[in-house]
């Protein structure tokens, strides 16, 4: 079956005109301090400063990889590219921990440390974004502290007895504790994100341990984290790979919608449609960095985008749900910016790889609500939270960890592969 090229060349002329109009506008004119270094990422709902005295490791790396990645794809006229090197001095002389290694997880405005431990999705993404930021510019010192990073990942991290890596350490890389401590915990969230930084850093090395690496974390993804029926995302095992109940821990990576006791409604039966679109479009791009086909994970990636659509899709309203069982409707039915943003480029990968219409309408619903319901077209950046009919309930536009990482990688990412579409003979591979 063929993919209606007309339908998505005029998309992809929307999000562009965004793209390069309003949402890197927005981050390019407001979030680099000039003061002290690194970035501003704390807006309310006008786009104004906020005042927050806190730069997450999280929302510097993100801001490094989206400043950087930009670059690469030709957005910015070298503004990215120094708004990335700015990130990057400020990353390396002010978090990276000069006794033990790797990156500290929290500091103020001015770059002073406020929470030291070592956190695998901090370290994975600081991982992302100086591999981007290497390929970018092919700055030498920005590959070392991405290969020093995964040296101490796999050094401290990698469960060696039972697989998979563990997730929260002390300062000095001492496991932390059970429960909300999370040293008894392993996360899909870690180990998807682990296997996007391990296959940039694969792109950027060619390193036969580097590609060993994310080699094996993609088997770990698909053997362990999978739902053995539904082929959905599991949220958290303990560290023997018993299923957990998804809890919040105690230094969170996002600003999670948990209930005040800290357990999700359904904890073991939950998975997030963002999640699982974002695994099954990172493992096609990690795939192509190895230079394999998908061909052996090809249901795989099939049954998670196919349960995105069938689920995740909300036919009456647009958009995407946040969360849902392993089978069967959605419970959480708002909408949040970055499950969408994840959503759209899958589709498209989807479009591609299958070739089938039920993933362009897919894309076309969750483009429609994102460009009529979540983006704030004054200011240009996505809001963050909304009702299911799409009437904003969270209004900030930027905070420690909703920075500009999904929103101008999704824009990136659609552009890019809608432009495959747009040319005379394509049709779309099956």
């Amino acid at each position: 079956m063929a993919i209606n090229a007309d339908r998505l060349c005029a998309l992809k002329n929307e999000a562009e005109r965004h793209l390069t109009t309003k949402l890197l506008p927005f981050w390019l004119s407001r979030c680099k301090d000039e003061k002290y270094g690194g970035f501003i990422t704390h807006f309310d709902s006008g786009g104004q400063d906020t005042g927050v005295d806190e730069k997450s490791l999280i929302s510097q790396a993100r801001t490094i990889y989206t400043m950087a990645s930009a670059h690469r794809a030709g957005y910015g006229g070298g503004a990215c590219a120094r708004y990335a090197a700015h990130g990057v001095r400020f990353l390396i002389d002010k978090y990276w921990d000069k006794i033990h290694g790797g990156f500290y997880w929290m500091a103020n405005r001015r770059g002073d440390i406020t929470i030291d431990k070592k956190i695998l999705y901090g370290q994975s993404f600081a991982i992302y974004a100086l591999s981007e930021y290497a390929l970018a510019t092919g700055d030498k010192e920005a590959m070392n502290y991405a290969m020093k990073t995964f040296a101490l990942v796999r050094l401290y991290c990698l469960d060696r007895q039972r697989g998979g890596y563990l997730e929260m350490f002390e300062r000095n890389w001492r496991l932390r504790g059970a429960g909300a401590a999370g040293g008894d915990r392993k996360t899909l969230d870690a180990h998807m994100h682990l296997m996007e930084a391990f296959t940039t850093l694969s792109e950027m090395s060619s390193d036969d341990e580097h590609r060993k690496a994310l080699t094996e974390v993609i088997d770990l993804l698909t053997t362990r984290f999978l739902h053995p029926q539904s082929g959905t995302g599991i949220a958290q095992f303990t560290d023997d790979w018993q299923v957990a109940p998804q809890i919040k821990f105690d230094i969170v990576w996002g600003q999670d919608r948990f209930p005040d006791a800290g357990v999700k409604i359904r904890a073991k039966d939950n998975t997030s449609y963002g999640h699982n679109a974002e695994l099954a479009w990172l493992m096609i791009h990690a795939l192509r960095v190895l230079g394999e086909t998908i061909d052996e994970r090809r249901e795989a990636i099939r049954k998670l985008l196919n349960h995105t659509v069938e689920y995740g899709i909300d036919q009456r309203c647009g958009g995407v749900f946040v969360e849902g069982p392993h089978e069967g409707p959605a419970h959480d039915q708002e909408k949040e910016f970055w499950q969408q943003a994840e959503v759209l480029v899958a589709m498209l990968d989807a479009c591609i790889i299958f070739g089938d219409d039920k993933y362009l309408d897919a894309y076309e619903n969750v483009h429609r609500f994102v460009f009529d319901k979540v983006i704030d077209h004054n200011l240009g950046e996505w809001r963050p939270l909304l009702t299911r009919e799409g009437k904003p309930i969270w209004t900030h536009l930027g905070h420690s960890w909703k920075t500009n990482y999904h929103t101008v990688r999704s824009m990136i990412q659609c552009i890019k592969k809608m432009a495959e579409f747009c040319t005379p003979g394509r049709e779309g591979e099956k």
